[in-house]
């Protein structure tokens, strides 16, 4: 009887202890993902060369890098372009930016300004797509571009980097500043 009435506890505990141990089984593809950022730098501030020739200086007080990659600036970023060292020739600036990973196409939003320097020209826009690899700037979206002596707007621009020779795609005014 001693062995049975131990048996019967042992059962009793083991039970318990199993019923007690047992836990929903969730399916993995319905769970909540975290989508947000694996990583978040601020003050970057980067530079890149061209056959060791310094030619962009980026900064930028925050940058997140997502898992696919991409790579996105919630505060905006500020570019400088140099033709010569030490010499900034043209600027860009703009309030929201996203580089997607595996190209060099920078996709710049709200209150986008291009100012070529030595020209005294300024372009502003709400879209800008920078093409790094291809020193291009373009837009389809409305452009405000205002020069020493006029002011010019349309719809859609492309351009090199620097702001140097670009072309409106559909103008739709052309103010000349009076002195």
């Amino acid at each position: 009887m001693k062995i049975r009435g131990w048996l019967y506890l042992f059962l009793l505990t083991i039970t318990i202890a199993g019923a007690g141990c047992q836990k929903e089984l969730k399916d993995p593809d319905k769970e909540i993902k975290y989508t947000g950022p694996v990583m978040e730098n601020k003050d970057v501030f980067t530079l890149y060369s061209d056959s060791a020739k310094l030619m962009i200086r980026m900064k930028a007080p925050v940058q997140q890098e997502f898992e696919k990659g991409d790579g996105v600036f919630p505060k905006g970023f500020y570019v400088e372009f140099l033709q010569q060292p030490g010499k900034v020739t043209s600027t860009m600036r703009a309030n929201y930016g996203k580089q997607t990973k595996g190209s060099e196409l920078y996709f710049a939003k709200g209150d986008v300004q291009v100012n070529n320097i030595l020209k005294g020209e300024k372009l502003e826009t709400e879209e800008l797509y920078w093409d790094r690899r291809r020193r291009k700037i373009y837009t389809d979206k409305f452009v405000k571009i205002t020069t020493p002596n006029r002011v010019v707007t349309g719809q859609g621009l492309q351009s090199d980097q620097n702001f140097d020779n670009y072309t409106i795609k559909k103008i739709t005014g052309v103010f000349d500043i009076e002195e």
